[in-house]
């Protein structure tokens, strides 16, 4: 049997001044049918030899087309959605007949002219294949659930994790299921529930934890298939904004239905436990300093390029500078000119640099600063869970805060200079340019919750900053258009009610 399998995807935040043009899909993922696999991305070269592997262990045929995949920014601009659209439907027209396909999308993905590329797809890939193939797709837990969506697939499966260390594990479900279907074993049936609420939930934390464990427990036993939480996007500003309780059962709609709808509300009865509003930056930083022993790490979660924010902003290095904190550092920082001029520069180099602060009052003004060249590297390669990702070339930079202060590690705050807009995964993101992150008092990491797993075993206390920034922390700060926000809380504190 013969599966084509192909991605296409980013997390759109509307309101993002960048557009995720031609430039953002060629700086992380764009890998097209019949191009060379030689000096491809790790991201790409990871995922298809995984796939292939699970594809061919139980007898199918896979069929790559196109991979896109881009970092979180703004809007998608139309031509180029529609380009990428119709190259996977050529990639698998050209593959036809298959038995299955199988796409790894995102869910938040918004173009111009388009509020639901996901359900645009499906809609054309179902249009392409008849109703009798299965359709399958991967989504991110932040995605927005749409009708079209779900009327198009056979199946949906999403990350149960946040941070998202489960990326492959949940490929190898949605296959899984896929095939079954496709060999006529189930009859895959998705059910929604529309919780009616918006917010960030860290499935680290309890109840949260052991609300997922529970779905998981689930699946294999009474007809389900799968069970997961769709968070939603908060900062995708359209009309499906909200987080959904997805239910995939054999053949059952109504018991589906029913199983979706009392873990959603039982969900939704959580709410004000699970959607943590993290502090200000101010708050953070004090509770650093007096912190008996570190590393105390911040997770800067305004400025996270996971969440379509620039990840140059300085609000963070301006305070620590002003406050003379010593012995922290900072990362990733994204300034590709501030990294050529620290690689001219050379290692050991003093250097005048003018940081961040480059996309508008969301980035903070730009830091002047007098520094050392402590690190570089031609490429920075970090890990989220078995997904490899790149900061391409990074530079490492100690600023003095005093004029003769010294180079030695404890001195000055140490800054992490990316040539690519990513967030913070592991400690790597320091260590792999000379930085050591145990002997930091204070380590800042831009990131809403995917630093955690690299992190926490590291960190003596982890907190939250999120007021100043491209990524409000407080949902109420939002300026929605689109979202009927009388449908949700916390805008509305009981939305079933009303």
């Amino acid at each position: 049997m013969k599966l084509f399998c192909g991605m296409l995807g980013t997390e759109t935040n509307t309101y993002s001044p960048m557009p995720t043009g031609w430039n953002v899909w060629k700086d992380m993922l764009l890998h097209h049918r019949g191009d060379s696999d030689d000096g491809v991305p790790a991201l790409f070269q990871g995922i298809r030899t995984i796939m292939s592997d699970t594809f061919s262990q139980r007898g199918w045929e896979s069929e790559f087309g196109l991979f896109a995949f881009a970092q979180p920014a703004g809007l998608t601009p139309r031509a180029v959605y529609e380009d990428l659209r119709d190259e996977m439907l050529d990639n698998i027209k050209s593959c036809l007949p298959v038995d299955g396909v199988l796409l790894i999308l995102h869910g938040a993905m918004v173009a111009d002219g388009y509020q639901d590329c996901e359900g645009d797809l499906l809609a054309h890939v179902r249009d392409l294949v008849g109703p009798d193939v299965p359709v399958g797709a991967e989504l991110d837990l932040h995605c927005h659930m749409t009708q079209k969506m779900v009327d198009n697939a056979t199946v949906l499966v999403g990350y149960k994790e946040y941070p998202h260390v489960d990326v492959l594990a949940r490929m190898k479900e949605l296959f899984t299921i896929l095939a079954d279907a496709a060999e006529g074993k189930v009859a895959p049936c998705i059910s929604v529930f529309r919780c009616r609420m918006i917010g960030m939930m860290r499935t680290t934390e309890e109840p949260m934890r052991s609300f997922v464990d529970e779905l998981s427990a689930m699946e294999g036993k009474n007809g389900v298939l799968n069970a997961w939480i769709g968070h939603g996007f908060p900062y995708g500003d359209v009309p499906d904004l909200g987080t959904t309780l997805v239910v995939v059962t054999d053949d059952d709609p109504q018991g589906g239905a029913d199983l979706a709808e009392t873990l959603g509300r039982r969900l939704f009865a959580m709410r004000k436990e699970v959607c943590a509003v993290p502090q200000s930056l101010v708050e953070c930083l004090d509770l650093a300093v007096q912190a008996e022993a570190g590393p105390v790490t911040i997770a800067d979660t305004a400025d996270n390029a996971g969440g379509g924010a620039p990840s140059d902003s300085t609000f963070f290095l301006a305070e620590m500078m002003a406050r003379g904190i010593e012995n922290a550092a900072i990362a990733p920082l994204w300034d590709p000119i501030a990294v050529a001029i620290c690689q001219d520069a050379g290692l050991h180099a003093r250097v005048t640099l003018r940081i961040g602060g480059k996309m508008g009052p969301m980035s903070g003004a730009p830091v002047d600063v007098e520094a050392t060249v402590i690190g570089l590297a031609d490429q920075v390669i970090d890990q989220m869970g078995d997904v490899n990702m790149s900061y391409g070339a990074t530079a490492a930079v100690k600023i003095h805060l005093h004029k003769n202060s010294s180079d030695l590690p404890a001195s000055g705050i140490d800054v992490i200079l990316t040539q690519k807009r990513a967030q913070g995964y592991s400690p790597r993101i320091f260590s792999e340019v000379g930085v050591e992150p145990l002997t930091k008092k204070i380590l800042v990491v831009k990131s809403t919750q995917h630093f955690h797993a690299g992190f926490a075993p590291i960190s003596k206390q982890i907190l939250y900053a999120g007021d100043l920034g491209a990524l409000p922390g407080d949902m109420l700060k939002i300026p929605y258009q689109h979202a009927d926000t009388t449908c949700l809380w916390p805008f509305t504190d009981d939305p079933f009610a009303a």
